[in-house]
Parts: structure tokens; C-alpha cells; sequence
């Protein structure tokens, strides 16, 4: 059973790995890239690298626990993304989009922790929350208590189904 994880384990990382040198076969197909969509597409390959690496676990026995320990680093390689997209992006309505996975999603780690009964993670620092903010503020801005808003409401809101 150890020898199928390390297998499977190995085979996601290796297609990552190939999906990262496509994309990066294909950037030099194209053509010369600005700086800016060369650090974006960066930035992707680093996250995606990150999310996969992170999905690939061992099977706890536990249904739940392994559904939310695959889903969790997946949401925050979306957030991860859509960051990107908010420092690089020029469209408005991906920006908005991407805006909303990130309130979305960290809704979601957190409900899933919540579900588990576990503590909630170290919410984002105002820091990060106002530079991700700060990237946006001229298109679509969203406050830094609008997400906090949003994120608190959600844990409340899956506290509340754990209510009988």
C-alpha cells in the first residue's frame, strides 16, 4: 500500500513537472514574453507545483479527513492563482472574479476545519489581505473588513450546522 502511495505521489509531481516544461516550451514557441507575464506565469507554475505536492497524501482511513487534507491545499492554490491574477491581470471582470475566489475560498478552508472540529488556521494578516487589496485598488477594490467580514461569517455560519 506505501509502495501505491510513493507511486501515485511521484507520478503527480512528474506531471506537474511535464506540464511546467510545456508551458515552458511553448512560452519559448511564442516568443519573447514582457517581464510581467514571465513573472505571472512564474508565480503559477510555483503554485500549481505547491498545490500538487500538497494534494498528494497518504490515505488516513479517514474519508473526510483525507477529502478536506486534498481540498484544502487545492483551494489555496486557487487563492494562490487568483493573487496573481489580481497583480497581473488587466481584465475587470477576471480581476472581480478573482477577487471573489479568494473571499470564496478561504471561506472554504475555513469551514472545512471548522467541519473537522479542527482550530481554524491563522487567518491572513491584515498585511497580506491589504496587499492583495492594495494590487486591485484602483479597479475593484474590496476592504480588508469586507474579506475579514466574510471569512468570520462563514466560520460562524459552518459552527452553527454543527449545532444540533
Amino acid at each position: 500500500m506505501h509502495d501505491s502511495y510513493s507511486s501515485s505521489r511521484m507520478l503527480v509531481r512528474a506531471t506537474a513537472l511535464i506540464a511546467l516544461s510545456f508551458t515552458s516550451h511553448l512560452v519559448h514557441a511564442v516568443g519573447p514574453l514582457n517581464e510581467q507575464e514571465a513573472s505571472y506565469l512564474k508565480e503559477n507554475d510555483v503554485a500549481m507545483i505547491k498545490m500538487m505536492d500538497a494534494m498528494s497524501i497518504a490515505p488516513s482511513g479517514d474519508i473526510d479527513r483525507d477529502f478536506a487534507a486534498m481540498m484544502i491545499p487545492h483551494h489555496q492554490g486557487a487563492i494562490d492563482m487568483a493573487r496573481s491574477e489580481l497583480k497581473y491581470g488587466k481584465n475587470e471582470q477576471l480581476r472581480r472574479i478573482a477577487q471573489e475566489i479568494v473571499v470564496e475560498q478561504q471561506q472554504e478552508i475555513v469551514a472545512m476545519h471548522v467541519a473537522l472540529g479542527e482550530s481554524l488556521p491563522a487567518q491572513p494578516s491584515s498585511t497580506a489581505q491589504a496587499n492583495v487589496i492594495s494590487s486591485t485598488s484602483s479597479h475593484h477594490p474590496i476592504s480588508t473588513d469586507s474579506m475579514s467580514m466574510h471569512m468570520h461569517d462563514s466560520a460562524k455560519a459552518a459552527n452553527k450546522e454543527d449545532t444540533p
